[in-house]
């Protein structure tokens, strides 16, 4: 697995690629059916749900005090379709691929389904 990125738009870039190559972005989730958020460093307010373009990636977060989540795939119609756009009416962020210390882009919801569906034509 290739790491990532410490150009943030590279990490982005790849996400999209990545996901739609492979049809699925992966989230964290819980045995309670619990997606793993965290509070906005924009605005704590906010939630962010990070995604990763691959489980490796995801999994390199389950340790420590993220241990209880385990990476799921999320189909990329599904993700596009519902998730963004639910994301977007309940006013939370896309944390796209962050590494280990949770560092990464987040960002609006409809700008990254834009991105996808531009990547798409």
């Amino acid at each position: 697995m290739q790491p990532l990125s410490e150009n943030l738009q590279e990490n982005y870039d790849r996400l999209i690629i990545e996901s739609l190559e492979r049809g699925c972005i992966w989230g964290l989730r819980d045995e309670d059916d619990n997606w793993a958020m965290v509070e906005s460093s924009i605005n704590s307010e906010i939630g962010v749900i990070p995604f990763w373009s691959n489980q490796d990636l995801a999994s390199q977060l389950c340790n420590d005090d993220w241990a209880v989540y385990k990476p799921v795939a999320i189909a990329i119609e599904e993700f596009l379709d519902d998730w963004l756009t639910g994301m977007h009416e309940d006013v939370l962020r896309v944390g796209i691929n962050w590494n280990t210390d949770l560092e990464g882009q987040e960002l609006e919801p409809l700008d990254v389904l834009e991105e996808f569906e531009s990547e798409l034509e």
